[in-house]
């Protein structure tokens, strides 16, 4: 203190301000220990900390918060905790009740006294800006893992206005929703009259558009459209276009310029064709055609702007573009849908391979080697996660690889594979499963539970529900079971909606994990990744001999391929994928007879157009017995047939052949019967020269032997061991009993 006095200043903080010691030079407490001997002292190093802790506990200096980036004082929380002891009391007893280990709660207290340190006040005191300020000053230097735990404890329990962030990951790039003149002025347009009138017709269209329109609408207009004629054409200011103007925009939109890796692993400028120009096209006709009716309507507000359209209605064509999109996407499904099988098994055997490397790290003692699948590892000498096993070991390159992230992103690629292969849902659908979307239905004759996966709306608002097969069913309750927390429950997060920028409400939801000690939605983009990394673990390959890709939407298609090509009506497979037209279902078929399309159509329409007005009615109790009593009826001698309702048998009863056969595990001896006798009726055909017998055979051995597979699958997952965990001592004592 008798150095502070040295400096300018009113009060002890001013002077602290004016001395080199508030901006943490290096040298300042030489300079301190030097001016000390001027008096007859010589202060330590540790006593002048002990000083500065002192002056900072009573409050008569407030250090900035970048200033503890340097000072990680072990005795700063317990010497902050002596002005609020109360607060930092309840902050530990918050933390605990969410099941934090013990590094977490340190490193959240410590956060906490920081923050008290720089601002003043109590842990009460703390708000939203303060959270902010301590993220912004430890960025780039620092883990912000303390005071994300702290901002999600004092939200959750109402000390931030009900408008406070519901997470601090990426605050500034997920700004939510703006207005359309803040999107059309992302583009800077010159000409102030012509972004008027656009920003005017997007205000106009809002009403009827989702956010994701809203914003792909002003990228074609303002961006793709009114942009680019004023980077080439300097000075424009009519929507009155030439034909020259017009006809050398067409021809840029035409083509785009886009960077792409080479094989040789250079990237390099390829220029190629815009697959969306004919949509572009129809979005900037619409512009100019609203505006001419518009016009009529409010000659004042839209007069001066109905020009002719420098787009006809030829130009707009999408037969050409759809036909294009169809055949690719086609030709993607016919070289994924084979290989999907040796895709799911790779999946499954990196998951395996992953939770071994992590099961004998975490059973080999900190700071020797061991040894799995072949590898050689080195585990940690230490871990500074008191509770937890450690997730780093070092391979025989020296390379430090976390076995923990590397079994989590395995898990979670082996159970979106599973998962979109066996439901065909949307990616966002995926992501928006919770534990609440499993739900059962009881039949009130026999009171079987048939188990169904609500899929919430997404893309066409429509709601639907799958029934979960068995091999479902395992994959989901594995993933409930990874998820639960601590108190046995799904814990409650908020996912955030990339398409229309908000944040949903907090839900059970199934694809989440811990992050810093906060619960997190897992993204598209980890879920995308997460494919791609099984992907070049099982070396598959395309056509051309370069590694194959697979979108999560590729699933989707492969799903409706497969159901429709496995007698699945198109009008069924519409429902289950949750199509609004049976167009859209058939598009996504990619090796289906055109006249098989077109016929069943117009049976379809025949059909409807003869059926009585009579039938259009509520059901009654007969139709709805008979409606039970299809289910009482899926009972066979080797399990279920998931058959749907009013559908007849595609394969005359040859259930062996039957992809939709559901064989239950005690009917494993009968089936291996069957697939002996298969055997040596083939043995047989083949030593008698009956070929028009061996084809038959040679099918339903092909059936039986995948239901074999699937059992013996099925079986081993349910043999697998889930770990609980052990409760700790401190929990254990916690308890209120």
């Amino acid at each position: 203190m008798n150095w502070l006095e040295t400096f300018p200043g009113e009060n002890w903080q001013q002077r602290w301000e004016a001395s080199p010691a508030a901006t943490d030079s290096p040298d300042w407490k030489a300079k301190l220990q030097k001016w000390a001997l001027t008096i007859g002292r010589r202060p330590s190093v540790a006593v002048i900390d002990a000083g500065v802790l002192s002056l900072i506990c009573a409050d008569a200096i407030r250090p900035h918060l970048a200033w503890f980036n340097h000072k990680r004082s072990r005795f700063l929380r317990p010497a902050l905790e002596s002005r609020d002891p109360e607060g930092f009391e309840y902050l530990a007893a918050a933390i605990t009740e969410e099941s934090r280990d013990t590094r977490e709660v340190f490193d959240a207290l410590k956060a906490a006294a920081e923050i008290v340190a720089s601002y003043g006040g109590g842990v009460r005191d703390i708000t939203v800006g303060d959270i902010l300020a301590r993220l912004e000053s430890l960025r780039g230097r620092r883990s912000g893992r303390g005071v994300r735990i702290v901002y999600s404890v004092l939200r959750d329990n109402g000390h931030f206005p009900p408008n406070a962030p519901s997470t601090l990951i990426n605050v500034v790039n997920r700004s939510g929703q703006v207005s359309p003149a803040e999107l059309v002025d992302g583009y800077r347009l010159t000409c102030k009259p012509i972004r008027d009138v656009i920003v005017a017709y997007l205000v106009e269209r809002q009403p009827t558009l989702d956010y994701a329109s809203l914003r792909a609408l002003s990228s074609t207009l303002a961006g793709t459209f009114w942009a680019d004629l004023e980077r080439h054409h300097p000075g424009i200011d009519s929507l009155l276009l030439t034909p020259e103007t017009s006809a050398a925009w067409k021809a840029r939109l035409a083509t785009k310029t886009v960077r792409k890796r080479g094989p040789d692993g250079v990237i390099a400028e390829v220029t190629e064709s815009r697959r969306s120009a004919p949509s572009i096209k129809m979005s900037v006709r619409a512009f100019y055609l609203d505006i001419a009716q518009w016009a009529l309507e409010e000659p004042a507000k839209w007069g001066r702007w109905a020009v002719p359209s420098p787009i006809s209605e030829a130009e707009c064509s999408v037969k050409k573009a759809y036909q294009q999109q169809k055949s690719r996407s086609s030709q993607r499904t016919r070289e994924r849908l084979p290989v999907l099988p040796s895709l799911v098994r790779a999946a499954e055997r990196r998951l395996k391979e992953a939770k071994a490397r992590l099961d004998a790290l975490r059973s080999t003692p900190l700071g020797c080697t061991f040894a799995v699948l072949g590898e050689t590892f080195t585990a940690p000498l230490m871990t500074r996660r008191s509770e937890r096993q450690p997730n780093l070991a070092r391979d025989t390159t020296g390379k430090l690889r976390n076995l923990g992230t590397e079994e989590k992103r395995a898990f979670w690629s082996w159970a979106t594979i599973e998962i979109l292969r066996h439901t065909g849902i949307r990616i966002e659908e995926l992501q928006e499963l919770g534990h609440h979307s499993i739900i059962s239905y009881k039949l009130p004759t026999t009171g079987e539970v048939i188990p169904l996966l609500q899929v919430a709306p997404s893309k066409t608002d429509q709601e639907r529900l799958l029934i979960i097969n068995p091999e479902l069913a395992d994959v989901l309750s594995t993933v409930v079971s990874r998820v639960r927390g601590k108190s046995g429950a799904v814990p409650m997060v908020q996912s955030y909606d990339y398409h229309e920028r908000v944040w949903n409400a907090p839900m059970p939801l199934l694809y989440q994990w811990s992050v810093g000690g906060e619960n997190r939605s897992v993204s598209a983009n980890t879920i995308r990744k997460s494919i791609n990394e099984t992907l070049e673990y099982s070396g598959l390959t395309d056509n051309s001999g370069r590694p194959l890709k697979f979108h999560p939407h590729d699933f989707r298609r492969m799903f409706i391929t497969d159901a429709i090509l496995n007698g699945l009506a198109p009008h069924i497979a519409q429902v289950i994928a949750g199509h609004s037209n049976i167009n859209t279902t058939m598009g996504y078929a990619a090796i289906y007879p055109a006249d098989a399309i077109e016929a069943h159509r117009a049976f379809i329409s025949r059909r409807r157009a003869l059926r009585p007005a009579e039938e259009y009615r509520a059901v009654t109790a007969e139709e709805w017995q008979e409606f039970l009593g299809h289910f009482e009826r899926r009972k066979l001698a080797m399990g279920d047939c998931g058959r749907a309702f009013g559908t007849d048998c595609s394969h005359e009863h040859a259930c062996v052949r039957c992809p939709v056969l559901i064989v239950h595990p005690t009917e494993r001896p009968r089936l291996v019967e069957i697939r002996d006798n298969l055997i040596a009726r083939i043995a047989e055909a083949e030593r008698e020269g009956w070929l028009g017998e061996i084809e038959g055979l040679q099918v339903s051995l092909t059936g039986a032997e995948d239901k074999l597979a699937q059992l013996d699958a099925q079986q081993n997952r349910r043999q697998q061991a889930v770990d609980l965990g052990m409760p700790t001592f401190s929990q254990a004592v916690g308890r209120n009993l």
